[in-house]
């Protein structure tokens, strides 16, 4: 028994100090080295305080913001500690019937707005804190946010072009804006 006990002992305890201490620490080392921000949060500031991270999206609901995608999450709207998707599929009626409500929201928001809604703005992402909107969904927007602020269109849609990110890589996705940067800029507390 002792023979067969030992190595898995010193077994057990090598891997344990390799996989448990020495990976996490190198990788977490290398991580701070390289990719500072990410590591800490993608943590956004604005007058001295943390407001968000721009990995996590924010529920805004008054005319004068851009709104997020909906949020599948709960307890709350973009709780990252219970990001998930709703599971509900394309024909269950529960989403149906939330789709919508969204788009019945969207319309009642901007009545003079009828142009498509871009699905983004009635679906939630998989992870269910989706912290950008695609290019569509923040010019279907545009309009209601001016209006709200009393500022010409065409100055909004400049702040939504300067916010522009692009795929990765040039072309791993589609271009987006980060709700939370936009909202920021247009109350002239961008980072």
């Amino acid at each position: 028994m002792a023979t067969i006990l030992r190595p898995a002992l010193v077994l057990f305890g090598s891997l344990t100090v390799v996989c448990g201490v020495l990976y996490p620490a190198a990788v977490t080392g290398i991580g701070r080295a390289v990719f500072a921000r990410q590591v800490d949060g993608s943590l956004i500031e604005a007058g001295g305080k943390t407001v968000g991270s721009s990995l996590i999206g924010q529920p805004f609901s008054a005319p004068r913001y851009f709104w997020s995608r909906p949020s599948a999450t709960t307890p709350m709207a973009d709780n990252a500690a219970g990001s998930g998707a709703s599971n509900l599929g394309p024909t269950n009626p529960a989403l149906l019937d939330a789709v919508k409500d969204r788009v019945a929201a969207l319309r009642r928001a901007d009545p003079a707005n009828r142009a498509p809604i871009p699905v983004d703005l009635v679906t939630a992402s998989a992870s269910g804190v989706d912290p950008e909107i695609s290019l569509a969904a923040a010019d279907y927007q545009v309009a209601r946010v001016a209006a709200a602020r009393k500022v010409p269109e065409a100055q909004v849609r400049a702040l939504v072009a300067r916010h522009r990110q692009e795929p990765v890589l040039g072309f791993l996705g589609e271009p987006r804006v980060n709700v939370l940067a936009l909202n920021l800029a247009l109350d002239g507390k961008a980072q």
